[in-house]
């Protein structure tokens, strides 16, 4: 991807070494074909202006003008050689005018001014010694020059103000591709983390019931089943949320618009007494307080669930069997505040492995919702996770 950006201005704007292959699409030769019988066109209209000359001269006059017309097609490939060597005749040759002219655009709009400036300094210093041994008729040798140099300069203009179009385009298109690489960056950012959310709680519980079941072998055959179903469910929900995030994945991937990814039903605040009593069952001392009743904003609800979830995910695995105290507070306006915790040292069951990007991931959570998230030991000496997210009057 980043060689097709670097390599888009020199397709879109013709910039290069001289002498490079050019391919012209469609558009180009039709421009090329107007360029051609522009150039022509105002060879023609000059014939007149060399009938005062010898019969020699005039041939010569219309043997230039000629190559130099079938000259213009080459103006892409080598622009810059074709403008040096066109401005040079055009100082001595009528006829020549009309070509040096496509070739003085041609430069304008191909390359860069450090190149462009001088070839229009080379176009205007051949204008004096054409005003000088062939002034028009109604015009004098000043006049002359200053109406070859005014159309000179009016097509230059004009060639820096299609380059200058050109640019704009190129920047437009490399912002959007570069925005529509970061929205897909970010979408499977967001999926990462929903999903390390959700697969972490899910392991962990089936952690816990596996480990109950290997530390309690003589435990009752109801016990027993009942651990085994759980251990079944939760297998069979973590596979399923799996499952459905690479769909979305493959989805993403595959599609090269900006069709939107059907989002997975989200939880919100009013689920977390669920998800207490999911721990509950899993055997975790769970104490929750939390407002009932709050119409919090979807997108709020839905962090204010991850967090917590995320939360007694890591209690889980560094403080199995611990105690531990979950307090949502807040309001519209001041925002809701989240604190999630458990004494430190407290382990009552086998250490659950972990990545250690819980908490990363809980911290750019936060931070992405204009809140912040702190952990670490209290002044009790129980470690807590404290988040405040904001929540707009």
């Amino acid at each position: 991807m980043t060689e097709y950006r670097w390599a888009l201005p020199s397709v879109l704007l013709g910039d290069g070494e001289e002498g490079r292959p050019v391919k012209r699409s469609t558009r180009d030769w039709v421009v090329d074909t107007v360029m051609f019988l522009l150039a022509g066109l105002v060879a023609v209209l000059s014939l007149p202006d060399i009938t005062d000359v010898s019969y020699p001269v005039q041939v010569t006059e219309q043997v230039l003008g000629g190559v130099a017309c079938v000259l213009v097609w080459l103006r892409r490939r080598w622009p810059v050689m074709l403008a040096v060597v066109l401005m040079l005749l055009s100082g001595f040759f009528v006829l020549i005018g009309g070509p040096a002219i496509v070739a003085l655009f041609t430069v304008a709009v191909h390359r860069p001014f450090k190149i462009s400036g001088p070839i229009l300094a080379l176009y205007l210093v051949s204008s004096a010694p054409y005003a000088y041994f062939r002034p028009d008729r109604e015009l004098d040798h000043l006049g002359t020059f200053a109406f070859a140099a005014a159309i000179g300069l009016a097509v230059f203009a004009w060639g820096l103000l299609v380059r200058a179009r050109r640019q704009l385009v190129w920047s437009l298109r490399q912002q959007a591709e570069i925005a529509a690489v970061d929205a897909k960056r970010l979408e499977r950012e967001r999926i990462a983390r929903e999903m390390h959310d959700v697969l972490a709680h899910r392991l962990s519980m089936l952690s816990l019931h596996a480990g109950a079941l290997e530390f309690r072998p003589d435990a009752p055959a109801e016990d027993v089943a009942q651990a085994a179903g759980a251990i079944r469910a939760s297998a069979h929900q973590a596979l399923q949320d799996l499952r459905e995030v690479i769909g979305v994945l493959r989805h993403s991937s595959e599609s090269d618009g900006e069709t939107a990814v059907p989002d997975r039903p989200q939880p919100t605040l009013s689920d977390l007494p669920a998800l207490a009593e999911e721990c509950r069952d899993a055997g975790m001392d769970i104490t929750l307080r939390a407002p009932d009743g709050l119409d919090v904003p979807s997108g709020l609800g839905r962090n204010t669930y991850r967090i917590v979830q995320e939360a007694l995910t890591n209690a889980r695995k560094h403080a199995t069997g611990a105690p531990v105290t979950v307090d949502v507070s807040g309001g519209q306006g001041d925002g809701l505040t989240i604190r999630v915790t458990n004494p430190v040292g407290v382990r009552l069951g086998p250490r659950i492995p972990g990545a250690g990007a819980g908490l990363i991931g809980l911290t750019e959570r936060a931070e992405l919702s204009g809140g912040r998230l702190e952990h670490g030991p209290t002044a009790r000496g129980d470690f807590e996770v404290r988040a405040w997210l904001p929540w707009t009057a």
